[in-house]
């Protein structure tokens, strides 16, 4: 595949060499099109290196092969990594001053834009419009990450990591279609933690890795997505807002406030059955005998409350609740069983065992369909799975 890697001039141009990286290091052909200002952080020479092919700004070098017109004509793929607020500008309103701009206008394939810049940039009407009208275009624009911006500046506007954004990309390359653009998701990932003391819990061995891989499948469909993991390692998806949760108490909480409204709500997340009855401030300390027994009480069934919501508002949002099953045993008739109980309208189910699902790279899976024919999605990468739960959704969106 020919990618064509557009850097604009902002200090997380750096980045991008990782992104690079990444996709000559997978077999992908990568032309590098700075702009000039970019030049200033990162040299011709680093982007010539890494990717083995010339690089240049300017339309006036080699005329007789027209760059400003071939590069976008052949290209499988443009990303640009940073996009400064000042190119989104250029590219929504279809400036052409450079290679870069020029490239954007001829381009005929899918265009990833990876967004860096100051908080207050990224907030304003301007740029919120600009981004708009980029979306309705086609083109993916990943929201930017929380985090240390230049300076002491801490907010929205951190470029992603690149290897969350080269996710993005391949699943756009693979073709997925954009068939979540305008829609907004809510997912929650992981697995819950209930406290005994300050050191010790009830726990499970969700690794949070579907749930990330639905978010950033999410987000390479078109959908603004918000992502609720509860006790996650793994770096932030690229494109999705990010709330971080620890309790099933918490989750709880944080799903009734971004569910409102949702498109689709996907409670990928392994929540505790139980917790602790009671919470030791102290840290419990061994001693001669038999340890004191731990009394548990029922946590909140969160899945079968957003049901309910739903029911009551009556207002048709979330458009779709999807829920998920993790079972050892007698695993469809479980399903059917929760399906009818939860009141949501997908529920995916999978077995879970030593080397099943929890903390694996790939996954199988079976969807269930209030009143209609189960989906079986073979074992495959947990983006695939990911993507199937999405085709089962998109057609089904109000």
């Amino acid at each position: 595949m020919k990618v064509v890697l557009g850097v604009s001039g902002g200090i997380a141009a750096y980045k991008a060499c990782e992104l690079l990286r990444l996709f000559t290091e997978s077999g992908h052909e990568v032309r590098v099109v700075p702009t000039r200002d970019a030049l200033r952080f990162v040299g011709e020479p680093t982007w010539a290196a890494l990717s083995g092919n010339p690089v240049t700004t300017d339309v006036w070098e080699s005329v007789h092969e027209v760059p400003h017109v071939r590069i976008g004509q052949a290209a499988d793929l443009v990303v640009v990594a940073p996009a400064t607020a000042d190119v989104l500008a250029k590219a929504a309103h279809g400036l052409a001053g450079d290679l870069l701009t020029n490239t954007l206008l001829t381009a005929r394939c899918p265009v990833v834009f990876a967004p860096a810049m100051h908080t207050e940039m990224w907030q304003h009407p301007a740029t919120r419009a600009n981004v708009a009208t980029l979306r309705e275009r086609g083109s993916v624009v990943i929201d930017p990450a929380v985090g240390r911006l230049t300076g002491a500046d801490t907010g929205p506007g951190r470029l992603p990591d690149p290897a969350e954004i080269f996710q993005v990309c391949l699943r756009v390359l693979r073709g997925r279609p954009r068939d979540l653009a305008g829609r907004r998701v809510v997912v929650s990932a992981g697995g819950t933690r209930e406290a005994i003391d300050p050191v010790r819990y009830i726990g499970n061995r969700s690794s949070g890795l579907q749930g990330y891989a639905l978010a950033r499948t999410a987000a390479a469909r078109g959908a603004e997505v918000t992502l609720v993991a509860a006790n996650v390692a793994l770096p932030d998806p690229a494109g999705a807002a990010l709330v971080r949760v620890e309790s099933a108490a918490e989750l709880r909480e944080a799903m009734f406030a971004a569910e409102g409204g949702a498109d689709a709500v996907v409670m990928a997340a392994a929540v505790a059955d139980f917790r602790p009855a009671e919470r030791h401030e102290a840290k419990i300390k061994k001693t001669d005998g038999e340890p004191a027994a731990i009394h548990l009480a029922k946590n909140p069934d969160i899945l079968a409350e957003l049901g309910v919501r739903r029911k009551e508002r009556g207002d048709g949002t979330p458009g779709m609740l999807v829920g998920f099953a993790a079972e050892t045993h007698d695993v469809l008739a479980n399903g059917q069983a929760k399906l009818a109980r939860k009141g949501c309208d997908l529920l995916v189910v999978n077995q879970v065992g030593e080397n099943l699902a929890f903390g694996t790279a790939d996954n199988a899976a079976t969807i269930l369909v209030a009143g209609g024919d189960p989906i079986e999605v073979p074992r495959g990468p947990k983006d695939d799975v990911a993507d199937a739960v999405w085709d089962a959704v998109a057609p089904r969106l109000l």
